[in-house]
């Protein structure tokens, strides 16, 4: 039954990595302590559901977005999450303005491809 938990604490990991924090910060913002953190990342803590939403909310993220396995998907997939993920972290910095701005910028390289 590891499977999931190392799952989710894989997830927890690339998401913590790609909004740039540390375990540290990490385990600041979750109340939680740093080594806790660190274990829970290896599924090596079997932690419980009131933990994983503290968690969750330091990392300002939808539950499902824990459970999606990348081991299952092929490279180039698992380079799309790893995109989606850091630009679910920029996309969350911005105002609406910056959005629409961003949206339009990413329509012109997406065309640029195309040609």
């Amino acid at each position: 039954m590891t499977d999931l938990r190392n799952t989710v604490g894989d997830r927890i990991r690339a998401i913590r990595k790609a909004k740039g924090l540390t375990q540290q910060q990490l385990a600041e913002l979750s109340n939680l302590d740093d080594a806790y953190i660190g274990a829970v990342e290896r599924g090596e803590r079997n932690f419980s559901v009131d933990t994983l939403e503290k968690i969750i909310v330091a990392l300002k993220i939808q539950p499902m977005e824990l459970f999606q396995n990348l081991d299952d998907l092929s490279e180039v997939e698992a380079a799309q999450r790893r995109a989606i993920d850091e630009y679910a972290v920029t996309v969350s910095e911005l105002s609406v303005k910056q959005i629409d701005t961003l949206k339009r910028v990413i329509r012109e390289v997406r065309g640029a491809f195309e040609d």
